[in-house]
């Protein structure tokens, strides 16, 4: 682990610096520690940094600019452990060692988290017929996942759920992924938020905000293809009731993504954000570097925007038109799984409204795009930044 620290310059200092010297000096730290570190576990030579630590001259000291040098870095740190678990091949991560990574993070901060691992049986009482129809094809159990974040002490005035869509692999299942741009080798990603979710959890495991409390849940799985394997036109029954005519398994991850919402909300929070690697459509609508943002509620669309001006990550806020719907009309169940190839994104987002209480506070992040550099073919690491500053901002 890098040490960084700030050293006065020969000028002579305030005792409050401007906010631009903080930032700058945090936004050095993540630089350097984001910049520096590079994933080589899976390389026969593994090439290690040299830099063991770094300066930080002329932009002041003292306890306030040493808090922001210190959230920078363990911010820093919980993205790089958000890419590791992304890159990670699917024969590597499987849902029960994504299981076993939250965990480890529970165990690590045991003062402030919690964990419950819930297996496929658990699953079947809990009635996620939507989830175990996704996970019914790989030889790999399915694993739902949920952290609890409560603070040492104080009173908790906000509940918080943070949602992450974690298929481990995702072949498309019967609808498998085929030809040029199918981006069948790269699905190991589509757990990338779930590792966005346990990478804000292993952020604040260590920042420890008071005031609030915070829901982690992952429904974890992986989309195969087998005899027991979901077909098109199967129905299956969300935990909330709702039935869904699947008339393409490739357009899985909604439906795992339907019952972990539904369990979100029984937790009593309330507000809700999940993250997804959902739709290619979202990356057509606004490229490999926007993540798109849907939510019916302006306040808790200003609350995350804000928090991502602060992280620096790109979101854009895209429509929920009510009326596109009609397309996702099933003749013989409550819907069906995917509409029409136009508005695919938004045609997502209203699926998973279904299997939200409408007294709960919900926002949609679709990062398909932004989830994989791919230029240099690694993960991101996106939104684990934006999802701690939007936590802090709701914490007392």
């Amino acid at each position: 682990m890098l040490k960084l620290v700030a050293f006065p310059s020969s000028l002579p200092l305030q005792k409050v610096y401007p906010p631009s010297q903080s930032s700058t000096a945090s936004a050095i730290t993540s630089g350097t520690v984001l910049g520096t570190c590079e994933d080589n576990r899976y390389k026969s030579e593994s090439k290690k940094s040299q830099l063991k630590s770094v300066d930080i001259i002329g932009l002041g000291t003292g306890s306030e600019i040493e808090k922001k040098l210190k959230y920078a870095e363990v911010v820093s740190y919980a993205i790089l452990f958000g890419r590791e678990l992304v890159n990670s091949p699917a024969n590597v991560l499987t849902p029960a060692a994504l299981a076993e990574e939250a965990s480890k993070i529970a165990s690590t901060y045991s003062d402030v988290l919690s964990a419950n691992i819930f297996t496929e049986e658990q699953c079947r009482e809990l009635k996620m017929g939507s989830y175990l129809g996704v996970a019914a094809a790989s030889a790999n159990p399915p694993h739902f996942i949920h952290l609890c974040y409560k603070p040492m002490s104080g009173p908790i005035k906000t509940k918080l759920a943070l949602v992450g869509k974690g298929l481990t692999f995702d072949s498309g299942g019967y609808n498998i992924k085929t030809g040029p741009g199918c981006s069948i080798e790269t699905m190991k990603v589509d757990m990338g938020g779930s590792a966005a979710v346990f990478g804000a959890a292993k952020a604040l495991g260590q920042i420890k905000p008071s005031g609030v409390e915070v829901h982690f849940i992952v429904a974890s799985c992986e989309n195969m293809i087998s005899g027991t394997g979901m077909r098109p036109g199967d129905i299956v029954t969300a935990s909330n009731g709702k039935t869904i005519e699947v008339n393409n398994t490739d357009a899985e991850g909604r439906l795992t993504l339907a019952d972990a919402l539904v369990y979100a909300c029984n937790q009593g929070v309330e507000k809700i954000v999940d993250l997804a690697t959902l739709t290619g459509a979202c990356v057509v609508a606004l490229g490999p570097s926007i993540a798109g943002v849907f939510t019916p509620s302006d306040d808790l669309a200003k609350e995350v925007l804000e928090a991502s001006e602060d992280s620096g990550e790109k979101f854009w806020r895209m429509p929920l038109e009510e009326s596109y719907w009609e397309s996702m009309k099933s003749g013989v169940a409550d819907m069906v799984n995917t509409g029409g190839r136009q508005g695919g994104a938004i045609n997502a987002a209203l699926f998973l409204k279904q299997f939200v209480d409408e007294k709960v506070q919900w926002l949609h992040i679709d990062m398909a795009g932004p989830v994989l550099n791919d230029k240099k073919h690694v993960a991101t690491g996106f939104g684990i930044s934006t999802l701690v500053e939007w936590v802090l901002k709701n914490s007392s």
